[in-house]
């Protein structure tokens, strides 16, 4: 398993709420807050495993399996 950090920089839609279009690589862009609207934390099911994408308090994202 690959335990590299990533950083990923926050970006600004131009569509708040709404994904933007797949840029070349295969990559989109989906604004965290369109995704976790009030909630703290999101399950993402991927391949029949299920994911769980929290916010800290400090405004950090965590995916735990």
């Amino acid at each position: 398993m690959d335990h590299r950090e990533k950083t990923v920089s926050p970006t600004k839609p131009a569509h708040p709420g709404r994904l933007a279009p797949e840029a070349p690589g295969g990559s989109r862009t989906i604004d965290a807050g369109s995704l976790f609207g009030t909630a703290r934390v999101v399950l993402i099911e991927y391949r029949g495993e299920r994911y769980q994408l929290r916010q800290t308090r400090n405004g950090k994202l965590i995916l735990t399996k």
